[in-house]
């Protein structure tokens, strides 16, 4: 069987599998889409040697909507909220443009990785090597952005719904949008709503499954 979880801020998505786990008591369990600690949302938990074998195309085919708080004026080294102030900036950026920047963004971009990903070089986790101090180069990507919308605007905070293909980094677009605006931005809080045809709204929290 597949599950719906709402995931808590908090838990890793490797602990959701421990959970469920512990609540089937059946030891083949996996999830489809890793969500950071720090993100909430809509995690699909398959149950049983056949749906875990399926959780790939959770990942890899299935477009994801994302709810995404962006802060501007502020550069993470993590891009996102738990991260280290790393400079600032005081340009404040319009509702105009604003709209004129993320039309960017829409469709098919390269997008570079946040240093701080599990993205391997050489055997090795990039967020390893940037914790070590390392300077970690990550390769550009395609991605796609499928759909932008602006939920709400009041400096420094930006409310932005996401619809993204596999690979997307919303970190790296919080990131980049700045960059575009002439400042700096980073993520604040992410929640993901939609997962293919899968919404968050029909989604169990951990307690009541």
């Amino acid at each position: 069987m597949f599950l719906l979880v709402d995931k808590p801020k908090g838990m890793t998505s490797h602990d959701v599998v421990d959970a469920v786990r512990k609540k089937t008591g059946q030891r083949r369990v996996g999830h489809g889409g890793t969500l950071d600690p720090n993100a909430t949302g809509l995690l699909i938990v398959g149950v049983g040697r056949e749906q875990t074998k399926q959780l790939s195309q959770f990942n890899t085919q299935k477009n994801k909507v994302y709810e995404a708080e962006i802060v501007l004026g502020q550069q993470r080294d993590t891009d996102d909220i738990e991260g280290k102030i790393m400079k600032k900036n005081n340009t404040k950026p319009s509702l105009d443009q604003i709209k004129f920047v993320l039309e960017k963004f829409q469709g098919e971009i390269e997008q570079t990785p946040p240093a701080h990903s599990a993205i391997k070089i050489k055997g090795k986790k990039a967020y390893e090597l940037a914790r070590a101090g390392k300077n970690v180069k990550l390769k550009p990507r395609k991605v796609l952005i499928k759909n932008i919308k602006i939920m709400s605007y009041t400096y420094p905070h930006l409310q932005i719904e996401f619809e993204v293909g596999s690979g997307t980094y919303i970190r790296a677009l919080a990131r980049d949008i700045g960059r575009e605006l002439g400042t700096y931005a980073y993520l604040a809080n992410l929640r993901r709503t939609q997962v293919g045809d899968f919404k968050v709204e029909d989604a169990k929290k951990i307690e009541e499954i």
